[in-house]
C-alpha cells in the first residue's frame, strides 16, 4: 500500500500492521493484510482511522462491508456530518442490502427528535425499497417498514382508514416480490386483513393470492439457482482459482434465470429492473470481470432497442453510464471494453465521445497502442472517411510505441476501401524500411502481393528481404519463398531456391536436411507427403513431438 502512511511513512503503529503494509505494497488487493489494518483502525482515534478507511474504500469502492465499517466508526463518534457525506458517496453505487439497512438505522437513530421524524422515516423506507426492495434478502426492510406504519397513531376513522390502506398497499407490493421468508410475510398479511375486517378478509386475500403464489414459486427457484452463492464478496482482480470460477458460474446462472422472466411479468420495465439489479449485485463482487460489465451494458442496449420511446432513451443512457463506470473505473485501460464503449457511442452517432475514448487510451504511457491505432483508424474511416483514417495512421507511424500492424492495417484499408493499389504498395514499402527484419510484417506484405498475382514484385520482395534479414529470423520467409515457387514458378527455380535456403540455414540442421527440403517442396496447407512418424524421425520442424506422459 504505497500511500498507506502519512507523509510517506507507514500508517500502522504496530509491527504486525507494518508487515501488513509491506505486503500491500506488493499486492494492494491482499485482503488478509487489509483485515489486519482494519482491526487496528477500529481501536484507534477516528481522525487517524479515517486515513486508513479512505484508502480502503478507494481501493475497494464497491465493498458494502468496508463502507459500512467506515460509516459505523464515524457514527460511534457522532460525526454525523461525515456520515452523511459517506452515504452520499456510496449508497447509489453500492446496492448492498446491509449497507442500506445501516442507512435506515442511521436515520432512525439521528432524526428521532426532529418534528418531521415520521415523514422522514417514510421517505427513507420508500427510498431504500425503491432501490433495493427487489433484493432476495430485502424481507427485513419490508417487515420493518410495515411495523413502523402499524405503530403510527391516527385520530378519527378517516386517519385509521388511510393507515389501513397504506399498510395494505405495502403488504401487497411485498408479497409479489420473490424474497426470502416470503411465507412469513404472507402469514402476517393474512393476520392483518383478518384484524381489519373478518368478513372481507377472504375476498381481499384471494384477490392477491395468485401474485403471492407466483412470487413464492419464483423465490423457491431463486434459492435453487443461487445455492452456494457468496454475496457481498470483495471485488479483486480475477485469480482463476476454483472458488472464483464456481462463484462466477453461479452468478451467470442467476442472471440467466432473471433474464428468463421467472416472475412472468408483462411489465418490461420491471423485468429490466430486476435483471439490471442482479448484474449490479454481481459487479459488487466481480467488478474486475470484463464480460459482466459488457453483458450488462449490452442487455440495456438491446432493451432500449425493443422498448417504447420513453424507456428506450432511459435505458440507452443507462447503458452509456454503465460503460462510463467501467472504463473510467476498474477497466480504464482495458482495450476490449473501451473499444465496445466506443462502438456503442458511435452507434448512437456520438462521434466526439467515441473519438475521446481512443485518444484517452493513446494518452496512457505504459500500454502498447498498436491495436488502439488499428481500431481508431477503422472508426475514423467509418465516421470521417478515408482522409480521417489517414490522419490517424500519420499519428500511428510517428508513435515509436506502435508496431508493424498499423502499416498492414493502413495498407489493406487503402487497397480494399479506397481501391488505391499504389497507395497500399507505398505504405507496405514504407513499413518495410522500419520492419524489414520482422518476419510477421514481411509475411503480411508477401500475402498481400500474392493475392494480386504480382509474381515479379513478390520475387523482388523475397530477394530484398532475404538479403538483409538475419538467418535466425529468415526461416519462415524461406519456407514461404519455396511455397511461392512451388505454386507459380518452374522446377529449376524451385530447386535453386531450395539450395539457397539450405546454404543460408546450414546452421539449423532440421531446416537444411535434404529430406526436410523435400517435404517442404511437396506439402500443401495441412497436407504432408509422408506420415507423422516419418516426419518425426527425419526431424522435420512440423513434426508432432512424442508424448512424454
Amino acid at each position: 500500500m504505497a500511500e498507506s502512511g502519512v507523509a510517506g511513512g507507514p500508517w500502522s503503529l504496530t509491527d504486525h500492521g507494518k508487515k501488513a503494509e509491506m505486503k500491500l505494497q506488493a499486492n494492494p488487493y491482499d485482503l488478509e493484510s487489509w483485515s489486519v489494518l482494519i482491526r487496528e483502525a477500529q481501536t484507534t482515534a477516528v481522525i487517524r482511522a479515517r486515513v486508513l478507511y479512505e484508502r480502503l474504500v478507494t481501493q475497494f469502492p464497491t465493498s458494502g462491508r468496508y463502507w459500512r465499517l467506515f460509516i459505523e466508526q464515524e457514527m460511534r463518534n457522532r460525526n454525523y456530518e461525515q456520515v452523511e457525506k459517506l452515504f452520499q458517496r456510496c449508497l447509489m453505487t453500492v446496492l448492498q442490502i446491509d449497507l442500506w439497512k445501516c442507512y435506515i438505522a442511521y436515520v432512525r437513530e439521528t432524526k428521532a427528535a426532529l418534528p418531521g421524524f415520521r415523514a422522514k422515516m417514510k421517505q427513507t423506507y420508500n427510498f431504500a425499497l425503491e432501490h433495493t426492495g427487489i433484493d432476495f434478502h430485502s424481507t427485513s426492510i419490508w417487515m420493518d417498514y410495515i411495523e413502523f406504519l402499524k405503530s403510527e397513531e391516527y385520530h378519527g376513522s378517516y386517519g385509521e382508514n388511510q393507515k389501513t390502506l397504506t399498510i395494505r398497499k405495502v403488504y401487497q407490493q411485498a408479497i409479489t416480490i420473490p424474497m426470502m421468508n416470503i411465507e412469513r410475510l404472507w402469514r402476517d398479511y393474512n393476520t392483518f386483513e383478518q384484524s381489519v375486517n373478518k368478513v372481507n378478509a377472504k375476498k381481499v386475500i384471494e384477490s392477491v393470492s395468485r401474485q403471492y403464489m407466483n412470487a413464492k414459486r419464483s423465490a423457491n427457484e431463486c434459492e435453487g439457482f443461487t445455492r452456494g452463492l457468496i454475496r457481498g464478496g470483495t471485488s479483486v482482480p480475477l485469480q482463476g482459482n476454483l472458488q472464483e470460477t464456481q462463484q462466477l458460474q453461479i452468478w451467470k446462472r442467476y442472471i440467466a434465470w432473471e433474464k428468463s422472466n421467472p416472475t412472468r411479468t408483462e411489465d418490461q420495465v420491471q423485468l429490466v429492473k430486476r435483471v439490471l439489479y442482479t448484474y449490479e449485485q454481481c459487479l459488487l463482487c466481480f467488478g474486475h470481470c470484463v464480460d459482466i460489465w459488457y453483458e450488462a451494458a449490452l442487455y440495456l442496449q438491446r432493451a432500449s432497442e425493443a422498448g417504447d420511446v420513453q424507456h428506450s432513451e432511459r435505458w440507452s443512457e443507462e447503458a452509456a453510464m454503465l460503460f462510463d463506470r467501467a472504463t473510467f473505473g476498474p477497466h480504464k485501460n482495458h482495450l476490449m471494453l473501451n473499444f465496445a464503449h466506443a462502438d456503442y457511442q458511435e452507434a448512437r452517432l456520438k462521434f466526439e465521445k467515441a473519438e475521446a475514448i481512443y485518444t484517452k487510451l493513446l494518452d496512457v504511457k505504459d500500454i502498447d497502442p498498436t491495436l488502439v491505432y488499428v481500431q481508431y483508424m477503422k472508426f475514423a474511416r467509418r465516421s470521417g472517411g478515408i482522409k480521417a483514417a489517414r490522419n490517424v495512421f500519420k499519428k500511428a507511424r510517428e508513435d515509436s510505441r506502435s508496431s508493424h500492424h498499423v502499416f498492414v492495417a493502413a495498407a489493406l484499408m487503402e487497397y480494399y476501401i479506397s481501391k488505391e493499389k499504389a497507395v497500399a504498395f507505398k505504405i507496405f514499402e514504407l513499413g518495410l524500411k522500419r520492419f524489414g527484419d520482422d518476419p510477421s510484417y514481411v509475411l503480411a506484405y508477401i500475402d498481400h502481393l500474392s493475392h494480386l498475382n504480382e509474381d515479379n514484385n513478390t520475387r523482388v520482395l523475397f530477394e530484398k528481404v532475404l538479403s538483409t534479414m538475419p538467418p535466425d529470423k529468415a526461416g519462415e520467409i524461406w519456407e514461404k519463398f519455396i511455397e511461392f515457387e512451388a505454386g507459380v514458378g518452374d522446377l529449376p527455380s524451385l530447386l535453386k531456391v531450395e539450395r539457397r535456403r539450405a546454404a543460408a540455414l546450414k546452421g539449423e540442421e532440421n531446416r537444411s536436411k535434404d529430406s526436410v527440403l523435400l517435404v517442404d517442396r511437396y506439402k500443401y496447407l495441412g497436407l504432408m507427403p509422408c506420415s507423422e512418424v516419418e516426419l518425426r524421425m527425419m526431424g522435420h520442424p512440423a513434426a508432432v513431438k512424442p508424448s512424454t506422459a
